[in-house]
């Protein structure tokens, strides 16, 4: 009896202990930390190492970790109603580095693949439906990116959380343009899907439930 108790207890300090742990570290360590991969990869496009088509691999990789970021950010939500470990603190910072990631990507394709030759990119564009659904998706990061601060919080009001939303738009148009992207149907696209409908399925569950309660 004694045994069980002891365990409920630590299991119920467990969350305690990481949340003291986690009000130390300062969010500019979630940037230093989430860019890493950026700068490795970018190191070994430069050596020649990525690969027969580096520039394009390098493209795939950042667009890959951008998915892998809006995930943690989703995640932080359930997270904390699951388990109590908040991590709230660096919810703005996985969100910043989501729309980073986004951001090398495209510039990795329009400078160093493209050679921002316009004319080029417009057929692309043309051709390849999946960058139109791709640009959709950091249209919307770029506005959420642009009111991710305290000012646009207070000055938006209501507002910007109804704005924010649009970071479940974003990850539908995500996984969309992988899945376009793809010229075989590996099993990462999946996997990152799965994941996202978890994710967006937990929200809509939290939706239903609280206009319930509401109506009730």
């Amino acid at each position: 009896m004694a045994d069980a108790t002891s365990t409920a207890r630590r299991s119920v300090d467990f969350p305690k202990r990481i949340n003291k742990l986690v009000a130390r570290v300062s969010p500019w360590w979630v940037y230093g930390v989430g860019l890493i991969p950026a700068a490795w990869y970018f190191y070994l496009g430069a050596v020649n190492d990525l690969g027969a088509n580096p520039i394009q691999a390098f493209e795939h990789i950042l667009g890959e970790w951008a998915l892998r970021f809006l995930i943690a950010t989703l995640l932080v939500t359930p997270l904390r109603d699951l388990t109590r470990i908040n991590l709230f603190r660096f919810r703005r910072s996985l969100g910043l580095l989501t729309f980073y990631y986004v951001l090398f990507h495209f510039l990795t394709y329009f400078i160093l693949d493209r050679g921002m030759d316009l004319p080029v990119i417009a057929v692309d564009i043309f051709k390849r439906p999946y960058i139109i659904v791709g640009m959709v998706g950091f249209l919307c990061l770029i506005a959420l990116a642009v009111t991710s601060n305290n000012r646009a919080i207070r000055a938006m009001g209501r507002a910007w959380g109804q704005l924010h939303r649009l970071v479940y738009l974003v990850a539908v148009l995500g996984v969309v343009h992988f899945f376009m992207a793809v010229k075989s149907w590996p099993p990462r696209p999946f996997v990152y899907a799965s994941i996202i409908a978890v994710l967006l399925g937990y929200r809509l569950l939290l939706l239903v439930r609280n206009q319930r309660r509401a109506a009730a």
